[in-house]
């Protein structure tokens, strides 16, 4: 499955939008410092959200960036292979990501972490068979995700490795994220669904189903992780961040002012901030789903190297390329431009 991910990042090209097409070779805009950068995310994920609301806010026009953007809604995995075909600057992605690629021999580099933790759940309907505390009741299920080789997709993978259940004992099958994925349950397209807000509150709001795992808060992550799962991401080529350090730096400064605006008002303030395009079902849930996720994200957009362990033993358990290479985690992130960023960035505007 893993080659067949890399092969199809290298003819990914294909996947960028006219108005993100401003890449080189190198994975660097053309047009110098002042171009614009485009930054891609997969999904309309809850993990996201920092970088939904520097969007609609404006942030990235007031630190002095003109970007443009582009949602593949196909889940983080798509985004990637765009980054490494060189077809988009920036990604709103995961970080586990960036710990596959360097065992890819790739160069991709988290700059910004938006969200500190998984915020992902397993869910089912009321009359769902799987059983956690009886692990084996789950083969033989279809198993929704985002898209192959998404998080959550290593999600359902490290469930599998812990207990010692087959892959092939059930069908994964990629649903996207949001009100398509809670279709795809309540429709019986699907047994399992392995989703983020705003899709696990759409699911308890609307009775479709029960949340049957919950990672969302600390002490759930620990449960089903061991520790805390780093998740969204903002990450680029090292060649983008070596030859526009300033560009990185302004992004940084923008993710801030979101998370802080996040820190600082309510969920239904938080929503009506967002552009109908960014909300799944009615703002009222979707506020609901924010508050629900709220714990998953960061203030600053630090990360913390001791949790970047979980996901790197995580990967271990079922992907060959990164168990057999000695990752070093160092390279697979940086704290320079928040750090930057937060002796520069002015108050956030509400």
């Amino acid at each position: 499955m893993y080659k067949r991910f890399l092969m199809t990042a290298l003819v990914a090209a294909s996947l960028a939008v006219a108005g993100c097409g401003n890449t080189g070779s190198d994975g660097v805009a053309s047009g110098g410092d002042n171009a614009p950068v485009c930054i891609s995310v997969g999904s309309y994920n809850l993990n996201n959200l920092p970088f939904f609301i520097a969007d609609s806010k404006g942030y990235f026009k007031e630190v002095g960036l003109e970007v443009k953007t582009e949602n593949f809604a196909q889940g983080g995995s798509k985004v990637l292979q765009a980054l490494v075909a060189n077809s988009t600057d920036v990604a709103v992605g995961f970080y586990d990501h960036t710990i596959q690629m360097q065992a890819k021999q790739k160069d991709v580099v988290a700059f910004v972490l938006l969200s500190r933790n998984s915020g992902l759940v397993m869910a089912g309907r009321d009359n769902a068979t799987f059983d956690p505390a009886r692990p084996e009741t789950i083969k033989g299920q279809k198993v929704g995700i985002t898209a192959p080789g998404s998080s959550s997709d290593f999600f359902v993978r490290h469930f599998l490795a812990q207990h010692d259940i087959p892959v092939d004992s059930i069908s994964l099958i990629g649903v996207g994220s949001g009100a398509a994925a809670v279709a795809a349950l309540e429709q019986g397209k699907i047994d399992l669904l392995v989703n983020y807000d705003p899709a696990a509150t759409l699911i308890t709001e609307r009775k479709v189903g029960k949340i049957i795992i919950d990672a969302r808060s600390d002490e759930g992550a620990r449960q089903v992780y061991g520790g805390l799962y780093p998740t969204s991401v903002m990450y680029a080529n090292q060649s983008f961040l070596d030859q526009r350090p300033d560009a990185a730096e302004k992004i940084a400064r923008a993710e801030q002012k979101a998370l802080k605006f996040i820190a600082d008002n309510s969920a239904e303030d938080i929503v009506a901030a967002l552009p109908d395009s960014y909300v799944s079902g009615d703002r009222a849930t979707y506020a609901r789903a924010v508050e629900n996720a709220r714990a998953i994200f960061t203030t600053d957009g630090h990360f913390t190297p001791a949790d970047l362990e979980t996901p790197l033993k995580v990967l271990r358990e079922f992907n060959k390329d990164v168990a057999n290479h000695d990752i070093d985690l160092s390279k697979t992130y940086t704290n320079a431009f928040v750090e930057r960023a937060s002796g520069s960035a002015p108050a956030a505007q509400n």
